[in-house]
């Protein structure tokens, strides 16, 4: 076990989780292994340890969960969260046969396809805003526009995208205390609405990713094929839909509150917008949406002079690892002109975010929209609301004055 310190880090504490970047700090300088012994989980928060880690699947192990609270650690945890389905609940070779499946649907060549819908979207949902005293920048106009954009690629109808992205914010959010009923109402209704889908495309194909899902097969080790089972089709929808949903409108939510923070950043990629897909790098290294990835250590092995045991459950604290100055300079200043060759904000390895070149691409769009018609805004960061999840970090309501 790590030697005793003063340091404390919590996920699930939502004062911590406000402003996690000094704790942070500690834990790389003091304790680059960490121990929280009240939810029993070790934490690696530099990053070369990060990227390292994150390369090894075989001793950290996504079979368990990818959560917290979810992995279990004892002998009966052994076979994890298989009821999900979700590849990033598994390790090879099954995470690389689901994962051939799907990664068709995010090639740069077809995600980038998909701009001009982008630029459609943020012109309708934006002009009425543009000359009004205020109004919420995320649930008025940037949240709504990647939970479009999935829920358009997996065959969602256009009138019920928006009510999934209300159903999976509340399903996401963390309550210690037991699933509240509207958190319970939210996944039923979600379940429903999504199992309807892929009745519906069973019996009615469509130019859709749940009809290609459908249709997909898997080879088995003796030369055959099989389809993916309902189980199957339905993990992959909850996964995409969450994913192209949730991270990337905190991604949205950063941006607001970073460009009103640094006027001279904003107006800079005013100035000069070829800036901007840069910015969305840094605004990515900066902050974090999906900060900590949970793994199941299969072996011991040693950090820093202290010995990882096997059998336990290590966070991956992705969102230090991009603040770390051991691999970015002034790594705390906000620099939408940085040059730098990577940053973990993605994830690394085998479980890189399969929509990365997505919401690469809807940042973009939607930063470079938002200056084109907003010139200068003003954030009351007191007013800024925060989810509350274990997973996912950022804004949920950004209210912004013009």
């Amino acid at each position: 076990m790590p030697p005793v310190t003063d340091i404390y880090y919590d996920p699930y504490d939502a004062t911590i989780d406000r402003d996690p970047h000094p704790t942070w700090k500690r834990l790389r300088d003091e304790s680059p292994l960490y121990y929280n012994e009240q939810h029993d989980f070790y934490a690696l928060s530099r990053y070369d340890d990060v990227l390292t880690a994150s390369l090894d699947w075989q001793t950290y192990s996504s079979a368990r969960g990818t959560v917290i609270e979810m992995i279990d650690p004892s002998p009966t945890g052994a076979h994890g969260p298989e009821g999900l389905g979700m590849m990033i609940f598994m390790d090879p070779p099954r995470h690389d046969d689901l994962r051939k499946l799907v990664s068709r649907a995010f090639t740069p060549r077809r995600v980038t396809a998909l701009d001009d819908r982008l630029r459609e979207l943020c012109a309708e949902l934006l002009d009425p805003l543009a000359h009004v005293g205020g109004f919420d920048y995320l649930e008025d106009f940037a949240a709504r526009i990647p939970a479009m954009i999935i829920g358009a690629l997996m065959g969602v109808p256009n009138d019920e995208q928006d009510q999934l992205r209300h159903w999976i914010d509340t399903s996401m959010r963390y309550e210690p205390d037991g699933i509240s009923a509207e958190k319970a109402s939210a996944m039923s209704a979600l379940s429903a609405c999504m199992n309807g889908i892929v009745d519906e495309r069973k019996a009615q194909p469509r130019d859709d990713m749940v009809s290609d899902l459908l249709a997909a097969e898997i080879a088995l080790d003796d030369g055959t094929h099989r389809r993916l089972t309902h189980e199957e089709v339905m993990a992959f929808f909850s996964l995409l839909q969450f994913a192209g949903t949730e991270t990337t409108a905190r991604l949205l939510g950063w941006a607001a509150v970073l460009l009103a923070r640094n006027p001279d950043q904003r107006t800079l990629l005013r100035n000069e917008p070829e800036r901007v897909g840069n910015a969305v790098e840094e605004l990515l290294r900066y902050e974090a949406p999906s900060p900590i990835q949970a793994r199941f250590v299969t072996r011991e092995v040693e950090w820093h002079g202290t010995t990882l045991p096997a059998n336990s459950k290590v966070a991956l604290l992705t969102g230090s690892a991009g603040r770390d100055e051991r691999k970015f300079a002034d790594a705390d200043r906000f620099d939408v002109t940085r040059h730098f060759d990577r940053h973990m904000s993605f994830g690394y390895g085998i479980h890189f975010c399969l929509g990365a070149n997505l919401a690469r691409l809807e940042a973009k769009a939607v930063l470079e929209e938002t200056l084109r018609r907003l010139p200068d805004w003003h954030v009351d960061e007191a007013e800024v609301e925060f989810v509350r999840t274990s997973t996912v970090r950022g804004p949920s309501r950004v209210p912004i004055q013009l």
